[in-house]
């Protein structure tokens, strides 16, 4: 069984978001990392990149497959995680912590309508 976090959000590519005033940590789940296995490379956008909701910002990937990421909001790339970067395996190690990018967000009610732990469990569990 995948760990969710309590306080966050979570979307349907099995991202999670952190909201923070009118910034977002956006990384990805438990499930995502134990379903992709081990993750040996992770390409971000650069700081000041603009995010849109649905579009992809990213690569993640695997020794199973190369997935895309998706953003679940709209915004300006604050801060990419260089070190996620240089050493993906921390997206194994602690998902939680280990976020992709920092978005400030145009629109905070983007995140809002996303999912709450709850509902990402039940969804993980159809």
């Amino acid at each position: 069984m995948s760990k969710i976090q309590e306080g966050l959000f979570y979307t349907e590519d099995h991202e999670w978001v952190r909201l923070e005033g009118n910034t977002v940590s956006i990384g990805i789940t438990d499930f995502a990392q134990s379903s992709l296995g081990d993750i040996v490379f992770v390409e971000l956008p650069e700081d000041g990149s603009d995010v849109s909701a649905g579009d992809s910002f990213g690569v993640v990937e695997s020794i199973k497959s190369v997935s895309d990421l998706y953003s679940p909001v709209s915004g300006k790339v604050l801060e990419k995680n260089t070190p996620v970067e240089e050493t993906p395996e921390l997206i194994n190690q602690q998902p939680f912590d280990a976020w992709l990018i920092k978005v400030e967000v145009q629109n905070t009610d983007e995140v809002t309508k996303l999912m709450d732990s709850q509902a990402y469990s039940d969804f993980c569990n159809q």
